[in-house]
């Protein structure tokens, strides 16, 4: 099985802010445009407890952890991905049996900036104002996309203050 590519490859959390080039990666999504936040859920369990399985049957492998890849700022909805990098995109539209369809996409190639949040998932928000902050102070602009990587994955007997998410987001480009 391949693995993700520098910057994504790092085994150990990244306690604070670093930046890196980053090169485009193939993914397989579910594309959502004006998706109601309140119905996340259901967009994360209909995707990742089928997407492994109609990959594979697809001939094709994940060669990293799932992620949630967002358009813009989310508030009410969000215009979002959520999928697996994976070694090959997938050649035709994949139909999920929750019935959300899986196309071939990418995580962009550019400037990115990147940290990683250990914890429960409703620490997200204040994970991503400090992250935030912390890209200001040097001097970097974020722009969209920016993207959440779950290199934890849940189980039911998971500990939610173990869990990893890396938080990455383009930085505007130089020169």
């Amino acid at each position: 099985m391949t693995s993700m590519p520098a910057p994504y490859d790092s085994a150990d959390p990244l306690p604070s802010c670093r930046i890196a080039q980053a090169p485009a990666v193939p993914t397989a999504v579910v594309r959502q445009e004006g998706f109601a936040m309140y119905d996340m859920p259901s967009l994360m369990d209909g995707t990742f407890s089928h997407l492994p399985q109609a990959l594979a049957e697809a001939g094709i492998a994940p060669i990293g952890p799932a992620f949630s890849l967002h358009h813009r700022a989310p508030v009410d909805t969000a215009d979002l991905e959520v999928g697996f990098p994976v070694d090959s995109p997938p050649s035709a539209p994949i139909t999920l049996p929750s019935g959300f369809v899986v196309e071939a996409s990418e995580l962009p190639a550019g400037r990115v900036a990147m940290t990683s949040h250990i914890g429960g998932y409703g620490g997200l928000g204040e994970a991503w104002g400090r992250f935030t902050r912390s890209v200001g102070d040097r001097g970097e602009q974020m722009v969209h996309p920016f993207w959440e990587l779950y290199v934890t994955a849940p189980t039911p007997d998971t500990d939610p203050a173990t869990l990893r998410t890396d938080l990455v987001s383009l930085l505007e480009p130089r020169g």
